[in-house]
C-alpha cells in the first residue's frame, strides 16, 4: 500500500521558518519527481515546486522563489521543503504528491499526480 505522510507544518510568526517532511512508504521516492502542493481556505489547490528524479527543482509559483527550496533524502525516502521569511499569504494546508514521472513537468496537472498525502498545515501570522 502506498502512503505518503507529510509532517512539519504549525503556527509561526512572519519571517520565520519551517521544514515540511513527505515520507513515502510502499514505493521508491527516489525514482520519481515529487510536488509539493498548497491549498488556502477558499482557494484551489496549487503546485509550488517540484523536484526531479535526478535532483533539479522547477518553481511553479514566483513568489517562492528565493525563500523556498526543496530536497530529498534518498537514505529516508523522504523530500522536504525548506521554507524561509514566511508570510502571511504562505498559509494554507500543504501536500506533497506524485505520479510516476521522473520529471518535473512544466505545466502540473493535478489530476495527473497518482498518490497524495493527508496534508500539513501551515499558519503564519502577521
Amino acid at each position: 500500500q502506498v502512503q505518503l505522510v507529510e509532517s512539519g507544518g504549525g503556527l509561526v510568526q512572519s519571517g520565520g521558518s519551517l521544514r515540511l517532511s513527505c515520507i513515502a512508504s510502499g514505493l521508491n521516492l527516489n525514482t520519481w519527481s515529487v510536488t509539493w502542493f498548497r491549498q488556502a481556505p477558499g482557494k484551489v489547490r496549487g503546485g509550488i515546486l517540484c523536484i526531479g528524479s535526478t535532483g533539479l527543482s522547477t518553481y511553479y509559483i514566483d513568489s517562492v522563489q528565493g525563500r523556498f527550496t526543496i530536497s530529498r533524502d534518498i537514505n529516508k525516502n523522504t523530500v522536504y521543503l525548506q521554507m524561509s521569511d514566511l508570510k502571511p499569504e504562505d498559509t494554507a494546508v500543504y501536500y506533497c504528491a506524485t505520479g510516476g514521472l521522473y520529471n518535473c513537468p512544466g505545466l502540473y496537472d493535478p489530476l495527473s499526480y497518482d498518490y497524495w498525502g493527508q496534508g500539513t498545515q501551515v499558519t503564519v501570522s502577521s
